[in-house]
């Protein structure tokens, strides 16, 4: 399960409202090879499923994963952070046994 924090959930309808996206988008969710811990997050937007990706719902927001990206991301939970130390979106990945310090990357 992915689930969406109530900072993340309120950002996304504000991206969603500011891209023209329609009903049927989603935030896909994924992670692929690079990084300086080995793995990076991948965060976009999507109107298009394909086979054998993973549906969650949390807060009225859609998420999407493919299923091997689900291996890595099981039981995490994004966020949004606004600050002085930058914002965006953050990952809380119960299964990063290492993160970078700009928290785009992770290794398990």
């Amino acid at each position: 399960m992915i689930t969406v924090s109530q900072m993340a959930e309120t950002y996304i309808h504000e991206l969603m409202a500011a891209d023209n996206r329609g009903a049927d988008s989603f935030v896909r969710v994924g992670v692929k090879g690079g990084g300086c811990s080995g793995l990076e997050y991948q965060l976009t937007f999507d109107n298009q499923e394909k086979e054998g990706d993973q549906i969650f719902e949390d807060k009225g927001i859609k998420v999407v994963v493919d299923m091997k990206s689900l291996l890595y991301l099981y039981g995490t939970e994004l966020d949004y952070a606004g600050g002085l130390n930058g914002k965006g979106f953050v990952f809380h990945n119960p299964n990063a046994t290492r993160t970078c310090s700009c928290g785009e990357s992770f290794a398990v």
